[in-house]
């Protein structure tokens, strides 16, 4: 062990254990004073907050959300708190154990209800009895803390606020000690190996949790330094720290290491505030980051809330935004986000910059999913809703989107490109489209975390609206270390808007090449004529001798209401809302037929049409879609095909179309 490391372990047990030695203040500000005045100088509020709180849950954006925590199953709570929980269950018991308190102390808080802060003060007993706060540990003794230990910290700090002199004086002081105790020093041990991976000495899980999944996690220092897995742990203890400033020996060591992290982890997001994880973790991190930057302002007046581009990460969460008919989470589901993330950062943003697009993106994208949206809502910022300039958008992660607008009828189409990232899928050059409320083209939700579940098989490129060359699709690791990247890079060699039209090439090469070495191109070009024809050009190469290519077209079956029929060298997509006809124009023989993914039943029945491209060094194959709604018919679009290109010409909806696409050079050329 090194020095620094064997200094910090004794430092934070004396600390830890002189705690109790310390005057316990329900003042914030680490003095002396009332819960009143404590109350008024909280870390994530004031008291003059909760009359504007108590008129934001009544507004329509807000209501459902609100009424979920309202009707919540307090006797089901109660007694899953006092018979079922276990204490060596940290993944899943100890989990709603947190989602328990966080939930009845913000209700209590906005109500004062009595029975709220009853399930409160249980959850909190329950969760003081664990012996560690994650399942994680260090060389086999010290726990890292790296989901549960800060959630439980952020948890208890956020009760404190909460609920406030509610709490007996006994109970805020154990609280308190038990934060310094079992989670600000595991969150501070796992930014620590993070920084210094060299320094740490095997982390592994917990022996006596049932946790039933194991990784390899020797390497989890490092793969994890740039996953969202680091932010969690800098709000926990930015979180101790704020509360304990100037009360404990280790809170400014705490918040040191912590706003070291922050910044450090900032460069995760991209100049214009893209998010690789994909928009359900980015709503999750952005919240935690935002958590922390926030409290350290309220508590220390240091203000570091320019840290990324918060306006831009809001823009990253409207441009990835595709909800449909009843399902307004909806989003472009690349990798494991099946879900728009949390928008809550948009409200914080928008209360600080008073900027009128991300108060849209707050009160209009998603829904509402965590007390946050409430706390940090500020009515007083006008909304104004995105112009027609965000409806095509290249990110800087290499992510194409293009849309016609925000409603759930809204079209919709999406080009994945970029490089690796956590959470991602053997993805690269996939396509997803929406149209008429309905998604067309799919992305399947849910794929496994571990590799030992049959449902691992959503993840790979064969469950994606994609290429298979051979039936191989591109790298992607075996997930013995989790999910985190593989080296697969993409990238968008062509960008156009073409007066709201999008055209944009992605080259996969070297995705497929590292699997496939004589693949020596690989490219998809996305046209989308909106706002419901999509035209895909893909284009294979190979150098080492004829193969066989097949494109993979998923359908959205997550309700048992998607079909696919095969239809001579086109296919049909049937959703309840709308349908889709597609065919298909190569230069070799094609055939077109259907099937499902291999999967067990339980894990879902999720059909596809499949083109085959017969064996050849070159492939080049045109598929021309038209989008409609139910009960209509699909217009006319006539192709010919020449040594050159394609023309396509005809009409669907109020759409009038002639255009040549020329096929002469690897990047298409388009005349529209």
């Amino acid at each position: 062990m090194s020095p620094s490391r064997r200094a910090f372990l004794k430092e934070s047990a004396v600390a830890a254990a002189g705690l109790s030695l310390l005057p316990v203040s329900t003042s914030v500000a680490g003095t002396q004073g009332t819960a009143r005045e404590a109350k008024a100088r909280g870390l994530l509020f004031d008291a003059s907050d909760l009359r504007r709180m108590r008129e934001t849950v009544k507004l329509p954006r807000f209501a459902a959300y609100w009424k979920s925590l309202r009707d919540a199953d307090l006797a089901a709570d109660t007694a899953f708190l006092r018979d079922e929980l276990r204490l060596n269950n940290h993944a899943q018991h100890m989990l709603r154990a947190r989602l328990i308190l966080e939930r009845a102390a913000f209700v209590y808080a906005l109500t004062e209800d009595s029975a709220q802060l009853a399930l409160a003060r249980q959850a909190i007993d329950r969760l003081l009895q664990y012996k560690r706060w994650d399942y994680f540990l260090e060389a086999g003794e010290h726990t890292i803390g790296l989901q549960r230990a800060p959630e439980a910290t952020i948890a208890m700090v956020s009760a404190l606020e909460f609920l406030g002199p509610a709490l007996p004086a006994d109970l805020q002081k154990e609280i308190e000690q038990q934060v310094a105790d079992k989670g600000a020093p595991a969150c501070y041990r796992t930014l620590y190996g993070m920084k210094y991976p060299e320094r740490v000495r095997g982390w592994g899980f917990d022996p006596d949790d049932v946790y039933t999944y194991r990784f390899d996690l020797r390497r989890w220092p490092l793969i994890l330094n740039s996953t969202n897995l680091k932010i969690i742990p800098v709000a926990g203890l930015m979180m101790a720290g704020c509360r304990l400033y100037g009360r404990h020996p280790q809170a400014e060591r705490w918040i040191d290491m912590a706003l070291q992290s922050a910044r450090a982890f900032a460069t995760m997001y991209g100049p214009d505030g893209s998010y690789d994880e994909g928009v359900g973790y980015w709503g999750y991190t952005s919240l935690h980051l935002a958590l922390a930057l926030e409290v350290l302002y309220r508590r220390t007046g240091a203000d570091h809330r320019d840290l990324i581009n918060f306006p831009g990460t809001a823009r990253y969460a409207l441009a990835m935004a595709m909800p449909i008919i009843g399902r307004p989470k909806e989003c472009v589901n690349f990798g494991d986000a099946w879900t728009m993330g949390d928008t809550a950062v948009a409200a914080w943003t928008a209360g600080i910059r008073r900027d009128p697009l991300v108060q849209y993106v707050a009160t209009n994208i998603g829904e509402v999913q965590s007390y946050y949206a409430v706390l940090w809502h500020d009515p007083t910022v006008k909304s104004k809703a995105p112009t027609a300039a965000l409806h095509n958008v290249r990110l800087s992660n290499d992510v194409v989107t293009s849309r016609t607008g925000w409603t759930e009828r809204s079209s919709v189409a999406a080009l994945r490109s970029g490089g690796p990232a956590n959470h991602e899928h053997a993805d690269r050059n996939s396509v997803l489209f929406a149209a008429y409320g309905e998604r067309l083209f799919h992305d399947p939700y849910k794929a496994a975390y571990s590799y030992t579940d049959p449902h691992w098989l959503l993840r790979l490129t064969s469950a994606h609206t994609a290429v298979l060359i051979d039936g191989k699709g591109h790298q992607y690791h075996d997930g013995h270390e989790g999910t985190n990247a593989s080296w697969a890079e993409a990238h968008i060699e062509s960008y156009e808007d073409r007066k709201g039209d999008l055209f944009a090439t992605s080259d996969a090469t070297e995705a497929y090449r590292l699997v496939l070495p004589g693949a020596t191109r690989v490219l998809r070009s996305m046209l989308f004529v909106k706002p419901d024809i999509l035209i895909l050009l893909d284009r294979i190469r190979l150098s080492d001798y004829a193969l066989p290519v097949q494109l993979r077209f998923q359908i959205d079956n997550s309700d048992g209401k998607g079909s696919v029929a095969a239809d001579g060298t086109g296919f049909r997509i049937t959703r309840p809302h709308a349908h889709l006809q597609a065919s298909v124009y190569g230069n070799t023989a094609v055939v077109v037929r259907t099937g499902t993914l291999p999967l067990p039943a339980e894990h879902g029945v999720h059909p596809f049409a499949e083109v085959q491209s017969a064996h050849a060094m070159e492939h080049i194959l045109l598929t021309v879609c038209t989008a409609q709604e139910s009960g209509k018919p699909h217009g006319t679009l006539r192709v010919q095909q020449s040594a050159s290109g394609f023309e396509i010409a005809g009409q669907h909806n109020a759409r009038s179309l002639r255009m040549r696409i020329s096929t002469e050079h690897d990047i298409p050329g388009i005349l529209l």
